[in-house]
């Protein structure tokens, strides 16, 4: 695993685990979908910054985890964007979210037709669907509720956060996604993650 550690110290031999790891959706009778989550745990076998060989790994810089995960569960960067961190420590998984947003007043890099100013950022509508990018996950969301500054959002795939993450919005303009906006997560609907 690369990255970047936020807050925290991961040593070599630390316990650690991955979330939201495997997700697997079940439907009911009623065709009610529920969503679980299956972290994956492991061990840290060796950390790495540069070239150097490290006992223990502490936030700034870019750090290389080696872990004991089976290489099938990470082909096709399958798992960026995904959490890791000490077992039992990570904040929960969330597949709804309620955000407080902000809309910037013209899009960025798009040319009007007439060559004239920047087209306008059109307000959130019910039903639209964005991308959402929280901490290095980049995911679909459908709008499902909007209130003044105030939106509810359906996640196309479950997320590792906490509230009042910061996150940034895109919209779809001209086939390409545009940065249309920024927003915090004020609270949301926790998935089951399921237990060792």
């Amino acid at each position: 695993a690369g990255g970047s550690i936020l807050q925290g110290v991961l040593r070599v031999g630390d316990e650690v685990e991955v979330r939201p790891g495997i997700v697997t959706k079940h439907e009911d009778g009623n065709g009610n979908t529920t969503m679980l989550c299956s972290p994956i745990y492991s061990r840290i076998s060796s950390l790495y910054a540069e070239q150097n060989d490290l006992q223990f790994a502490v936030p700034g810089g870019l750090i290389g985890v080696g872990t004991r995960i089976d290489p099938t569960l990470t082909r096709a960067d399958r798992l960026v964007g995904q959490v890791l961190g000490l077992k039992g420590k990570l904040p929960d998984v969330f597949c709804e979210i309620e955000i407080s947003y902000y809309l910037l007043r013209r899009l960025l890099g798009v040319k009007t037709s007439d060559g004239g100013k920047q087209a306008k950022v059109q307000k959130l509508t019910k039903n639209e669907i964005l991308m959402v990018n929280i901490g290095s996950t980049a995911t679909g969301g459908r709008v499902i509720a909007v209130k003044g500054d105030l939106a509810k959002v359906v996640l196309t795939q479950p997320v590792c956060t906490e509230e009042g993450e910061k996150i940034a919005l895109s919209r779809r303009v001209d086939k390409h996604w545009r940065l249309i906006g920024w927003g915090q997560i004020r609270k949301g609907s926790k998935i089951e993650v399921k237990a060792e």
